[in-house]
């Protein structure tokens, strides 16, 4: 069932009429619980030998939990990689990927990169498999195994990450924040691993369909949470917006809940 945190009631906000992270954007930090150790940029390869680029980051002390992070519409940017490191520090193993390695290649995806043309030319089922060179990376490389695998989604990944509890990782949970249920809605039968639905009060999909979400879900007896934060706009889990301090602090509640919960 849905529930609706109280986050103040100052209006929603898009920054510099941004619908994704911006470069200016910085992720809301965690309680903390220790610190990052290793990170920086990788190279994974898919299934179908496509090479694509990740950031990778371990907390300082021994985990085994892992956080797969997937972008918004602009793939890796600053904003994620430095979200790998926020969940190091909670004590997580993380890896955040790209997902242009097909048709853009490695490289930087700063506010210059044109990502529209390639977005056209994702496909559900190459990105499925990349995530699945993601969690077999988390698997393999992290000391002793990650015993428990989630995802975290944002913006298109948002949806993706809901998605891949349908897709046959073995995924303990799938995070989405700001996603459109109408990409994943009909895959809702197949889904075994279970979701946390992070809903901005003011984003653009109308809470209506976050509603039909989350009915289809219950009436499909799918494991799920799902909170509405009244008020705060696409994108704000974001630290520079101030007014929604509120919502960014206990949505980094919520998805450590969620973890330890499922984890």
């Amino acid at each position: 069932m849905a529930r609706t945190p109280q986050v103040g009631n100052r209006p929603a906000s898009v920054k510099n009429g941004a619908m994704c992270h911006g470069d200016d954007a910085s992720p809301p930090l965690p309680p903390i619980r220790g610190g990052a150790g290793d990170y920086g940029d990788t190279v994974l390869v898919s299934a179908d030998g496509t090479r694509f680029g990740a950031y990778y980051a371990h907390p300082d002390r021994p985990a085994n939990r892992a956080m797969l992070v997937l972008p918004d519409v602009r793939g890796l940017h600053g904003f994620y990689k430095e979200l790998a490191r926020r969940f190091a520090e909670a004590g997580m193993h993380s890896i955040a990927i790209d997902y242009f390695g097909r048709t853009a290649g490695i490289g930087e995806r700063d506010e210059g990169f044109e990502y529209r043309p390639h977005v056209q030319q994702m496909q559900p089922r190459s990105t499925s498999e990349d995530i699945a060179a993601a969690v077999a990376w988390l698997r393999s490389e992290v000391g002793g195994g990650a015993r428990s695998i989630f995802t975290v989604g944002f913006c298109r990944g948002g949806a993706i990450s809901w998605e891949q509890s349908a897709n046959g990782h073995g995924l303990s949970g799938c995070i989405g924040f700001y996603g459109i249920p109408a990409r994943v809605i009909d895959r809702v039968p197949e889904m075994r691993a279970p979701l946390l639905l992070l809903v901005a009060g003011a984003d653009m999909t109308p809470r209506s369909e976050f509603e039909n979400f989350d009915r289809v879900l219950t009436d499909a007896g799918k494991p799920h949470e799902m909170y509405v934060y009244d008020g705060a706009p696409h994108s704000f889990f974001d630290r520079s917006f101030e007014e929604h301090q509120e919502a960014c602090e206990d949505a980094w509640r919520r998805v450590l809940a969620f973890v330890d919960q499922h984890g």
